[in-house]
């Protein structure tokens, strides 16, 4: 269980900050709740089942494990799914655990996929562009957040692996 003060990632909104535990009663069910806000939101307030196991909520990696995370970037890939229903799915569900490893995976075939694509005249189907933007929204602003940069320089750093 986080405590207040802490600095966690919700992989819906990236990183926040728990700024209460308080308990709730919600269809005559009480349980404790996380008061977050978006660090780079402040007008922001998420209140969130401690227990909710719907959305990934985790400490934020260590400058060891972002670096590690960083460097997964060189390797290949996740298997591309040609279905998109399918590949929709089957990522979404990876996605919804946010296993930063597979994570990874996932925005290197997408962005391996698109510069593919995209040099051959062809277009990124527009589910996989907001999948990819919304992993890289998160992912490096906790990258950056950890390894004490910007999301802007991680971004720089991620497209020289993959390219």
């Amino acid at each position: 269980m986080f405590k207040k003060g802490d600095l966690i990632l919700y992989s819906v909104h990236g990183i926040c900050k728990v700024d209460d535990i308080c308990e709730k009663t919600i269809s005559h069910i009480k349980k404790q709740y996380y008061i977050l806000h978006p660090i780079n939101e402040t007008n922001l307030s998420i209140s969130t089942p401690v227990d909710n196991d719907k959305v990934a909520m985790l400490e934020l990696l260590t400058k060891e494990e972002a670096q590690e995370t960083l460097e997964l970037f060189k390797n290949p890939g996740i298997n591309w799914i040609e279905i998109d229903r399918e590949r929709s799915e089957v990522y979404n569900e990876i996605i919804k655990q946010w296993n930063r490893r597979e994570i990874v995976k996932i925005a290197n075939t997408l962005m391996r996929t698109k510069i593919d694509l995209e040099n051959n005249g062809k277009k990124f189907h527009e589910k996989d562009k907001k999948m990819l933007l919304d992993i890289q929204s998160i992912l490096f602003s906790e990258l950056a957040f950890s390894l004490d940069t910007t999301s802007e320089e991680i971004a720089k750093t991620v497209n020289r692996y993959v390219k």
